[in-house]
């Protein structure tokens, strides 16, 4: 798979994921929020929560599953991240990280995928 096919796939992945999040009652604050620290795939709020939201896109989960992929480095880039997203929009929503797995088969766009939602993940 060249870089930029994997690159468009990640990118359909996070839409696959912010649309599950819209249809279950998030409201998709930030897309791929990006700063020196990290990126953040989603930010989204949920009644008293703000959700940083990664998102693991993965064929199948035959190896592992996809969340098994936020490694406690991972998630250490994205508390980092998401203390710079917090001063540059504050809120006084509960800060919350969650994984989005979106299953694609075959990795192709165009077949329905599996979504699972991870809330408060780590």
């Amino acid at each position: 798979m060249r870089g930029g096919d994997r690159t468009a796939l990640g990118l359909w992945g996070e839409e696959q994921a912010a649309h599950f999040l819209e249809q279950a009652g998030y409201r998709i604050l930030d897309h791929r929020f990006r700063c020196r620290e990290g990126e953040l795939d989603l930010v989204a709020s949920q009644g008293q929560y703000l959700c940083f939201v990664e998102v693991k896109l993965r064929k199948n989960d035959r190896m592992a599953q996809a969340r098994e992929f936020v490694t406690r480095s991972k998630q250490q880039k994205l508390r980092t991240a998401a203390l710079r997203y917090l001063m540059d929009h504050p809120s006084k929503l509960q800060p919350r990280f969650d994984v989005v797995e979106v299953y694609a088969p075959q990795g192709e766009q165009t077949r329905q995928p599996v979504i699972r939602h991870w809330p408060n993940a780590f």
